[in-house]
């Protein structure tokens, strides 16, 4: 296999999950097949960063962002650390290379009343498919999930008894969350329908397709952006904004950055801060309105 030692010092020694690797490898691929058809090699280990360099215009001049470039080159520089690591090569073609510099996004997160009108009032049927949906979306905004965590979880994942679920994040890192009582019971809704599927393929994941195999992330992102569709008028409604609208009305309502922080799966605050201004706003509102002083 192309990039073995690579992909298992990914694996192995930095322990990285299995989506992550692929993303690793298929930005070298990328690489590969460029100089390939430029240059007439396919080694990557000997290109220049001249050579680098045009295979960047070249994804910019096809429309590609900036953000998702950096992050292909980031893949290449850690390939290329390895590689000085290992002995193979002497020099990181990439070492003095300057990242592309993006705007910076605003994420806004849904409104509460946005999010009390879907799991309220839309309409939810009693099939399978309306249950796993609300329990999709009541998943992500009560633990604050990532797409692909959601996608991941395991039934043997879900604790009913202790309300908690246990969740594989980034580098296989497991975090374990607290379920609310509201959704304990679409969950045990859920899984009744679930059972009663014509057939399982897959046994092993908790959230399935009608046809009894394992969700996958462009149908959560349907979900949530079709439901949605039917309260908000923002721009962005995915997965993602449900994550976003967890820590910042959690954080709205006084809870402490820390234990956001754990919830999410960070491992920095610094991440973990993104969430804050929506807050911050909040604060204001609330110091203008009690403080003694404000109305002079």
């Amino acid at each position: 296999m192309p990039f073995q030692s690579f992909t298992d010092y990914l694996l192995l020694e930095k322990n990285y999950s299995k989506l992550t690797v692929q993303a690793y490898l298929s930005d070298l691929e990328s690489l590969k097949d460029f100089i390939n058809n430029q240059y007439g090699t396919d080694s990557i280990k000997d290109v220049n960063y001249a050579q680098i360099r045009t295979w960047i215009v070249s994804l910019v001049e096809s429309g590609i962002a900036n953000r998702s470039i950096n992050r292909k080159t980031s893949s290449l520089n850690t390939y290329y650390k390895f590689l000085l690591k290992v002995g193979d090569i002497t020099q990181n073609p990439l070492s003095k290379h300057k990242a592309l510099k993006t705007s910076k996004k605003v994420q806004i997160p849904f409104s509460e009343e946005e999010i009390g009108t879907v799991l309220d009032e839309l309409n939810f049927d009693n099939s399978f498919e309306g249950y796993r949906n609300k329990l999709i979306i009541e998943l992500f905004y009560s633990t604050g999930i990532r797409r692909i965590e959601l996608v991941e979880l395991k039934l043997s994942s879900i604790s009913l008894n202790n309300k908690t679920v246990k969740v594989l994040g980034k580098r296989n890192k497991e975090r374990i969350v607290p379920l609310l009582n509201s959704v304990k019971e679409t969950l045990a809704n859920y899984l009744n329908k679930r059972n009663s599927l014509e057939e399982i393929k897959d046994s092993e994941h908790l959230f399935l397709t009608k046809k009894g195999v394992k969700i996958y992330e462009m149908l959560v992102y349907r979900i949530i952006n079709d439901y949605f569709s039917q309260a908000s008028s923002k721009v962005k409604k995915s997965p993602h904004i449900l994550r976003h609208s967890f820590a910042t009305h959690l954080l709205n309502q006084g809870a402490d950055l820390n234990a956001v922080k754990e919830l999410l799966g960070h491992t920095s605050l610094a991440a973990t801060q993104v969430y804050t201004h929506n807050s911050i706003a909040e604060l204001k509102k609330v110091h203008l309105k009690a403080h003694p002083r404000s109305k002079k």
